[in-house]
């Protein structure tokens, strides 16, 4: 028995601590939130399906102890070593960060493993520990959770620290101006073109990357903001209702930017009525005499901001790309190879040539949302000229790098439905072979299936290649790409993002290549 039990413990602990760290992973990319983990664990059963199959195991063999369970149960062991270590081994896109919170989750995880093996030893003697063993092992698909609840009073508790600290910091520092910035797509964009611009006149801190939740928004507070900061520019990131409020109770923004609102995280918000109130909760939170800059060709921001709620306050400020309105408008846009030429047009009037060197028109629209907002803020048009041509485009938002004969639009962030559309079609322009590479697009509820399918329309127009990563979400893209009459054998499918990438760079024919990587998705899909 002494025996049976030891070949059970050596086999069961590296398989706990592989299937450990594989869930830890996917439980901080889905922003430890208990019901997104569940949900992610559902739709991905088959993943994991031999930890289930474990977890039925280990209960018979507790109950049933016999020779023949154990040894099938070593076996199941060793194909969970091997299956997870081989997870491991893979170069993840985004690594797991062992921060505080993940050190005090596996702590929690390893005492109450410790605790509950103990307690079941205590009780059940040897011949129970094979079958322990097992279900020690296949829970830690759902012991990320146990943990989270065990450990939220403390994590309330230590967030609350740092966040009184942040607020505190907030209000030492004389004269700061906040601009709230958030929107389904576009904010991180806007944010760092106010950057370029509002620097040229002022001492301007931005959340940095895509920091925008209450933590990440915390932690730049702590970090970064300096006495002498003029503005603070705070992007505001959301996945459900209320998480607009959270930050703005804590930041308490002076003027507001929402760039746009769409179908993004509809997993979570479950409708568009749900994520154009979550956005204006950015409006709600403004004070008397704050500025509400709005994109003026989203219908659902010009739906929302009819609203009687609106009428009065905040001071409602659009900006329009080549659309008549009475805001900022963008005139005789000029699109070429090199960049962007535009006009802008003030609510007074006055007016500018501007030129950048972003490429694709569908950018015009969040630079003069952050030229609206830099002129406000007391800069004048002909003071912007020069910071405009310094716009830098954002890393991996349709961020353009060479490779001899070969030039690599990099679009992976994120996408959506819009971003997508005017992706493919900012490709179109190149003279080149347009090569197309892409997972789809996700978060979009029921409705993903059919935005994916109309982006395969989209894309069919515009590429002489579309290559389409992982088959499940991307079928309803090839379904749309083969509607449109595209060929066939230039629609293909591959398991990995490397392997479309290979078959990309070694396609046979004329003239440069360009490459658009339109959306990238992290390990939990």
């Amino acid at each position: 028995m002494i025996i049976r039990v030891l070949i059970a413990v050596v086999l069961a602990v590296p398989a706990y601590f592989y299937t450990m760290r594989y869930n830890i992973h996917m439980f901080q990319q889905n922003g430890y939130k208990n019901k997104e983990h569940l949900h992610w664990l559902k739709k991905k059963f088959r993943l994991q399906w031999i930890l289930y199959f474990g977890l039925a195991l280990g209960i018979v063999t507790c109950v049933f102890p016999y020779l023949a369970l154990e040894i099938f149960e070593y076996l199941v062991l060793l194909v969970i070593i091997v299956v997870y270590r081989a997870m491991k081994r893979m170069n993840t896109k985004k690594k797991l960060v062992y921060t505080a919170r993940v050190k005090r989750l596996l702590a929690t995880e390893l005492i109450l493993t410790a605790a509950v093996f103990a307690l079941v030893c205590g009780l059940g003697g040897m011949k129970r520990i094979p079958g322990l063993c097992l279900i020690l092992v296949s829970v830690n698909l759902f012991l990320d959770i146990v943990a989270n609840v065990i450990n939220h009073p403390m994590e309330a508790g230590i967030n609350q620290h740092y966040i009184n600290d942040a607020v505190r910091k907030l209000k030492s520092v004389p004269g700061l101006t906040v601009i709230g910035v958030t929107g389904s797509y576009g904010k991180t964009s806007v944010k760092f073109y106010l950057q370029t611009l509002l620097q040229e006149k002022y001492n301007v801190l931005v959340t940095p990357e895509s920091f925008n939740t209450p933590m990440g928004v915390v932690r730049t507070i702590r970090g970064s903001l300096k006495p002498t900061t003029e503005i603070f520019v705070c992007e505001m990131g959301a996945r459900h209702v209320g998480d607009i409020k959270e930050i703005c109770d804590m930041v308490h923004p002076d003027h507001g930017v929402i760039t746009s609102i769409g179908p993004q995280h509809l997993e979570t918000f479950f409708n568009m009525e749900n994520i154009q109130k979550t956005k204006f909760e950015l409006a709600d939170a403004l004070p008397e005499g704050g500025m509400l800059f709005l994109n003026g060709d989203n219908d659902y921001i010009q739906q929302q901001a009819a609203s009687p709620a609106y009428d009065q306050t905040p001071e409602k400020i659009f900006y329009y790309s080549e659309t008549e309105g009475t805001g900022y408008c963008a005139k005789d846009v000029k699109v070429s190879q090199l960049g962007t030429e535009f006009t802008v047009v003030t609510p007074d009037g006055e007016s500018e040539r501007f030129q950048m060197r972003l490429i694709g028109a569908h950018n015009v629209i969040n630079v003069v949302g952050a030229i609206a907002v830099a002129h406000k803020m007391g800069m004048t048009l002909q003071e912007l000229r020069i910071p405009v041509r310094r716009i830098e485009p954002v890393p991996h938002r349709m961020q353009m790098r060479e490779h001899g004969l070969v030039t690599i639009i990099d679009d992976a962030y994120n996408s959506n439905p819009v971003g997508s559309r005017a992706a493919v079609e900012t490709l179109a322009m190149f003279d080149g072979i347009r090569i197309l590479i892409t997972p789809g697009m996700v978060e979009l509820g029921d409705k993903e299936a059919e935005y994916n399918h109309k982006f395969g329309n989209y894309a069919a127009d515009c590429c002489d290649y579309i290559l389409l990563v992982g088959r499940r979400h991307t079928e309803p893209i090839r379904e749309g790409v083969l509607e449109k009459g595209f060929p066939e054998e230039k629609c293909l499918v591959f398991d990995k993002l490397e392997e479309a990438v290979s078959y990309a760079y070694a396609i046979k024919g004329q003239g440069h290549k360009y490459i658009l990587l339109e959306n990238d998705l992290t390990d939990n899909y």
